[in-house]
């Protein structure tokens, strides 16, 4: 498959806005890895802007001036911040929830909610473990197998009858073959390789799920570009630098493989 290319006289905001609505005390990498995979320097998407506990949003303008943030007050997302996010939400045309929220009642209180807005999301991290499939509509989900697991026991579903529930929806499991499911077909992801264990490899995934949606791609097609290009840049570092790269590595090498899916 191809990614849809950017016209050349596009302007501001043709090519797609992303929220990422992440981040917490504890996390900040996360929300920022996922942002900027999904950042016009990356993906290709033209704006972006992250949804974060203030002093989290701060620290992310201080690592990149390419990313807008919205400071949400306190140090954890929370259901009172909800009217804001979701006036965000209406300005975006795809949503990622999850990257660094963490498991506090109230972060849990805020998804539930989140969930409910009608536009395309990206489901990761914490916030799939707070979710059951039926509360997903234009999402692609992307679990590790642990994160799946305990998707379908919150769906009270199994492996065996999942993909007759899934809906619109798109659920990429991440693992040594990356499995990207739907409601019609199964396919899979090879490459990658041990040293993709480290820490932020799947917010960067994420993100880039989230840029190639907003620009009007499939989400069939999104995940599995966001798959194979991020397990790409993996296997390219591996090569080049050996097991010792970590997360943020990956981004300066999103534009290009981005690139060559999009010829």
């Amino acid at each position: 498959m191809a990614l849809k290319q950017r016209e050349d006289e596009s302007r501001k905001g043709d090519n797609g806005k992303v929220l990422v609505v992440a981040g917490s005390k504890e996390y900040t990498g996360s929300a920022f890895l996922c942002a900027m995979a999904a950042a016009s320097l990356r993906s290709g998407t033209d704006l972006v802007t992250v949804a974060a506990p203030e002093k989290t949003a701060w620290a992310i303008n201080a690592m990149s001036p390419d990313i807008i943030t919205a400071k949400m007050k306190g140090d954890y997302l929370k259901v009172s911040h909800y009217n804001a996010i979701k006036k965000l939400s209406s300005k975006c045309d795809t949503m990622v929830i999850g990257p660094g929220i963490g498991k506090r009642k109230e972060t849990k209180e805020l998804v539930m909610k989140l969930m409910k807005i009608k536009m395309q999301k990206v489901i990761d991290a914490d916030a799939l473990k707070m979710i059951k499939l039926q509360d997903c509509k234009e999402c692609i989900l992307t679990p590790h197998k642990k994160e799946f697991e305990m998707l379908l026991k919150n769906s009270k579903l199994n492996e065996k009858n999942f993909m007759k529930k899934i809906g619109d929806n798109v659920i990429l499991l991440k693992g040594p073959v990356d499995e990207i499911y739907s409601s019609r077909k199964a396919v899979y992801v090879s490459g990658g390789n041990s040293g993709m264990t480290v820490g932020g490899t799947g917010d960067v995934l994420a993100g880039l799920c989230a840029g190639f949606a907003a620009q009007g791609n499939n989400l069939n097609d999104s995940a599995y570009a966001a798959s194979k290009i991020n397990k790409k840049i993996g296997d390219n570092l591996k090569k080049r630098i050996g097991n010792g790269f970590i997360a943020s590595d990956f981004l300066a090498e999103i534009a290009g493989e981005a690139e060559k899916m999009r010829k």
